[in-house]
């Protein structure tokens, strides 16, 4: 299958582009931290699960992330990176770190979306003009603000949930055995897309049909 790179892109755009990493230090401390004797000083290990293979860029940002805080903190903090859905999909991730059994994962913001339905804010398309422009408003006042929020729902109680920082995954395009020139090329069609409203409103308005299928 030849795949055609959309005109129609959701350049940097849509939930899952953001897929940012979301800490949570929530519960007791001795139920969300484990500890091991190293050399007569103690080592605060942290699991983090995301559900990318090992050989996603992704992770290999997620790994290179631990090894800094191993260099940063004097190896007193250690992560432990467990890819590819080895701890859960990012529905069952969330759901450990709101309960204090997984202390960090990296999902997209479609998903987290379920959670804190204000960051489905993300999945609207065209919302920024280009990269500079997304990682202005994620870096600037707004973005920031929306970030430290997550620790709250929509409901205005605890989340189970804090926000590290923004992750960015690319840029979402169109793929097909057809090429998609103008928003005409896509009518008719059926396109697999995320398990997610807002996407599959966006498809459904392009005149496709959104067929969601998940990651895994």
């Amino acid at each position: 299958m030849t795949r055609s790179r959309s005109s129609l892109l959701v350049g940097l755009l849509i939930g899952s582009v953001v897929a940012s990493v979301f800490f949570a230090w929530i519960g007791a401390r001795e139920a969300r931290s484990r500890h091991a004797d190293s050399g007569g000083g103690n080592v605060r290990v942290l699991r983090v699960g995301h559900g990318l293979p090992a050989s996603h860029p992704v992770h290999a940002g997620i790994v290179h992330f631990a090894e800094r805080v191993a260099a940063l903190s004097g190896g007193g903090l250690r992560l432990e990176v467990f890819p590819n859905e080895q701890l859960g999909n990012e529905t069952q991730c969330l759901e450990q770190v709101q309960a204090g059994t997984l202390d960090a994962t990296k999902v997209i913001a479609s998903q987290l979306g379920n959670f804190i339905v204000r960051v489905s804010v993300f999945g609207l398309p065209y919302i920024f003009r280009d990269a500079g422009h997304f990682w202005t408003f994620l870096d600037g006042p707004d973005g920031q603000a929306l970030l430290a929020g997550l620790h709250t729902a929509d409901n205005g109680n605890p989340s189970g949930i804090r926000g590290l920082a923004y992750y960015d995954g690319g840029s979402r395009s169109f793929y097909g055995k057809e090429p998609v020139r103008t928003p005409d090329d896509l009518r008719g069609r059926k396109y697999r897309v995320m398990n997610d409203p807002v996407a599959m409103d966006m498809v459904q308005t392009l005149g496709d049909s959104p067929t969601p299928i998940s990651f895994g």
